[in-house]
């Protein structure tokens, strides 16, 4: 609805009607054209181009937005503003207040609420612009800064080489004098005043044209030029940043600029193509290509003939000329594999595999500043049953002994206990059944003191004698102490003379052995035992650095349900703390606990302690040094390369032999062997038992273990034994609900022990009973031959008379003439008158016939004997 001129005037009323719309529209933003591109070889093309314009808006006086254009200054826009704002009203008369009567309370609210957020936009917009004004003075500030900078670096170095010029001209013309003195070349601003410059540059008319910084820096490097002498340009040497070139963008200016530029993708594509030429022009020439080659301490022919590029049948053909007859596959030595690498005109570098565990170990040693007294190890050991592990029980005031399989010990455990006084021990206890030989040798080789314990009623034994010396070896200290003093037939004074012819001297009888007797079961001389033992850790005076990296023994290692491989070590140097990286022979890992001897959880472990270590890649074996290393990819590399030269010895020790011992196997007959999968508990019973078994193997039978480990009978072993037809040796293990099953269903033999001695007992029967019996020759009787018969069916019979012992049918005989044996073979048939009996008593006629043989005379004696097979035993 529209309301006229007219109709105001006049005052009188028209119908209403519909105004026609005025069309809405903005101006155009977008202008377009068309380019005609040119291309190689006369093609152009016709492109259609499209400029945009971003047209922006601000605030002028009034409230009013105003357009802003690229081209027009501040003042202009302002100009333009007000110039609208001021014929705005001459357009159109100012609208009168508006009337909020005929609004309703909720569209008054939102009125008024629409107003106040009109004002707070504002006040955000004209915050906005305030903060983007001081933006683009901060931006314009450091450009300027920098341009001055630029230009005094530039001003600079034309100085510098104008300089250059004039001394290289004097030396050059030294009689010519300078004709027309040079004008004092003006003095450089620094980058301050440039950019003071700068900033009052807008300040000082808004009328005059505002001249931009690249300008300003021409004009005054043309004033300059044309003042001072010309100067060429200085060139950029070889490594010094190139000039941008190009646009400088946004990104760009806010980037770190400070990057060198790098070389495109075609540039090195295009190199390695010219690097492929040249050695394909250097192989057609014939140019020989010498290089290092790294020769370690065995190395096959055809790796050695890869590693120099050169053929093999090359390489062979050296190595016959050398004397040296290897295949392709062989393996040769470092040291020929040096000559033949110097013959081929390469140069060798000979390295070793075990260059890998240089440094592996820490380079802060024990001095000693950082020493601190330790606790020492002591290492219970003696005969079977004489009261060690009770020994140790009185002192922990524990019962171990009574819950052992048998009554004896068959692992090492490692204690710490605190004495009365205060005082640290650490103990081992070592088994003393004569299979655990290795266990007990360890155990002198990690201990401080060696504990020997003898039962006063029964002496030294063999066990005994052997501990002493395992001590010896180790070269430790030894105190005796003489156990079960409780006994009525207890005798010392035996046990002291005894030891005497084994050249230890007690002190009593003017030496240096300290003889302890003691009671396990009453107590009697623990505190003299301990005591003992303090005295001669004081004496040793026992020190290490508890802050450096760890290192320790692994004492004892087992797979646990639940927990995975478990290791008992004992701590020797440093603390072994929840988190650290270590390598414990060909396993490696991380700690993730540590359990001591009375099962509770510990965070770090200090020299001379046990704890059980959680964590391990693999069961270690017993004896393993564990090493605290730097970092996981160290200990992994450690761990693989000794898992392999493992590996590689135990290949090495199962090697075919050489060619004759081949040829007297094949003519002799392969010996019998009786397979077996054995799984222990601990790797300690493991070795003691496959030590014991190999002692058991002889030329004619063996046991082949086909597998041994630590943990209990799976699914693979059962697996292995059945394509194998072994049985499975379970000492202190048991078989999983899946494998039994698997075992009943193929028929797989699974003998479980629990003692030691039984195991290799049930060997020795099922060894002996492989044996081939023993043939024994029985002597039955003599005969003499009376006369001879032909018989037209059965040959020539010898009628004989039986002059001593017995003949019986189907027995050897052998035919003597003039005592001379010269016929060994089978009683055919032997008869009385026309039948056939079973045997011929002394002083009876008989008639015999030989087997395949005719040559008999009168007066022939004839010895008849058979052969009794005798099983043997091992």
């Amino acid at each position: 609805m529209t309301t006229t001129k007219e109709e105001k005037t006049s005052g009188e009323k028209k119908p209403l009607t519909l105004g026609r719309s005025k069309k809405l529209e903005l101006k155009k933003t977008v202008e377009t054209g068309q380019v005609r591109q040119s291309f190689s070889h006369g093609r152009t093309k016709t492109v259609q181009v499209e400029v945009k314009r971003k047209r922006t808006y601000r605030a002028g006086e009034g409230g009013k937005m105003a357009e802003v254009r690229p081209g027009a200054t501040e003042a202009e826009t302002q100009t333009e503003t007000v110039a609208s704002s001021a014929a705005a009203p001459a357009a159109a008369p100012a609208p009168a207040a508006e009337d909020l009567s005929n609004l309703t309370p909720a569209e008054r609210e939102a009125r008024q609420r629409a107003i106040e957020q009109a004002h707070v936009d504002r006040e955000r917009r004209a915050q906005e612009e305030e903060e983007r004004k001081q933006r683009e003075a901060v931006e314009a500030e450091r450009r300027a800064r920098e341009e001055a900078e630029r230009q005094a670096r530039e001003e600079e170095e034309a100085k510098r080489a104008a300089e250059t010029q004039a001394a290289q001209a004097a030396e050059s013309q030294p009689a010519e004098a300078p004709a027309v003195e040079s004008a004092p070349e003006p003095a450089v601003p620094t980058p301050d005043e440039i950019a003071a410059k700068q900033a009052q540059a807008p300040k000082e008319g808004a009328a005059a044209p505002k001249r931009k910084p690249a300008e300003e820096a021409e004009s005054a490097e043309s004033k300059k030029r044309s003042k001072a002498k010309p100067v060429p340009a200085p060139t950029a040497k070889k490594g010094e940043p190139r000039r941008r070139q190009g646009k400088l963008t946004i990104s760009q200016a806010l980037e770190d600029d400070s990057e060198e530029r790098v070389r495109s993708l075609a540039a090195l594509k295009r190199q390695r193509e010219r690097e492929k030429q040249k050695s394909r022009e250097a192989l057609q020439k014939g140019a020989k290509v010498l290089r290092e080659v790294t020769i370690p301490e065995a190395i096959t022919v055809q790796e050695l003939a890869n590693r120099m590029a050169e053929r093999g049948g090359e390489v062979v053909k050296a190595l016959f000329k050398m004397g040296v007859m290897a295949t392709i596959t062989q393996t040769i030595d470092a040291d020929t594999a040096e000559l033949v690498v110097e013959e081929f005109g390469h140069k060798a570098k000979r390295v070793s595999a075990d260059d890998i565990e240089i440094g592996l170990r820490a380079d802060d040693g024990d001095d000693g500043e950082n020493l601190s007294e330790r606790a020492p190890v002591i290492t219970i050991m003696g005969h079977v049953d004489h009261g060690k592990t009770s020994l140790l029980d009185a002192l922990r005031k524990t019962d171990v002994a009574s819950h052992e399989a048998g009554g004896i010990t068959q692992h090492i455990g490692a204690y710490q206990i605190v004495s009365p006084a205060g005082n640290k021990l650490t103990f081992l206890d070592t088994p003393g059944h004569a299979a655990f030989t290795e266990m007990r040798a360890r155990g002198a080789d990690v201990t401080d003191i060696v504990v020997l314990v003898v039962a006063a009623d029964d002496g030294i034994k063999a066990q005994t004698v052997e501990a002493i010396s395992h001590a010896k070896a180790a070269e430790k200290p030894i105190i005796v102490a003489i156990n079960k003093m409780d006994k009525p037939d207890a005798t010392p004074d035996r046990v002291k003379n005894e030891l005497l012819q084994h050249e230890l001297i007690p002190e009593d009888m003017g030496g240096d052995i300290i003889c302890v007797p003691v009671s396990a079961i009453t107590g009697q001389g623990l505190e003299d035992l301990e005591e003992a033992i303090v005295l001669q850790a004081e004496l040793m005076e026992l020190q290490a650095n508890a802050e450096r990296r760890a290192e320790g023994v692994v004492v004892e290692a087992k797979l646990e349900q639940g927990r995975g491989s478990v290791a008992t070590v004992l701590v020797r140097r440093g603390s072994l703390k929840v988190g650290d990286i270590f390598v414990a022979g060909s396993e490696s890992g991380r700690v993730r606990a540590l359990i001591n001897d009375r099962g509770e959880q510990v965070k770090s472990a200090g020299p001379s302690e046990p704890v059980e270590v959680l964590g391990l890649s693999g069961t270690p074996e017993a004896g393993d040094e564990l090493i605290v290393v730097e970092d996981d990819a160290r200990a992994r590399e450690v761990a693989a390369f000794r898992h392999e030269k493992r590996r590689q010895t135990e290949l090495a020790a199962q090697g075919r032999g050489t060619l004759d011992q081949m040829l007297s196997k094949i003519k002799e007959g392969e010996a019998q062997s009786l397979p077996v999968v054995i799984k222990t508990d601990v790797h300690g019973s493991l070795e003691a038992i496959l030590g014991a078994l190999n002692r058991l193997g002889t030329e004619e039978v063996r046991v082949q273990v086909l597998h041994s480990g630590v943990g209990g009978i799976n699914e693979s072993d059962i697996t292995l034994s059945r394509a194998s037809e072994a049985i499975i040796l379970a000492f202190n293990v048991r078989a999983n609900a899946q494998a039994r099953e698997l075992a009943r269903r193929d028929g797989v033999d699974i003998r479980y022990y629990s003692i030691i001695y039984e195991l290799i007992d049930d060997m020795k029967q099922a060894l002996s009973g492989m044996l081939a019996p023993e043939q024994n020759e029985q002597f039955l009787g003599y005969a003499e031959i009376r006369e001879v018969f032909s018989v037209s069916k059965s040959g020539k019979v010898a009628g004989c008379m039986i002059t001593e012992g017995q003949v019986k049918r189907g027995a050897r005989v052998r035919l003597l003439r003039d005592d001379v044996v010269i016929h060994d073979g089978v009683l055919k048939s032997l008869r009385r008158f026309k039948d056939e009996v079973r045997e011929v008593q002394q002083g009876y006629e008989c008639g015999m016939a030989f087997e395949n043989y005719q040559d008999i005379q009168k007066g022939d004696r004839i010895e008849c004997y058979e052969i009794v097979e005798v099983a043997r035993t091992l």
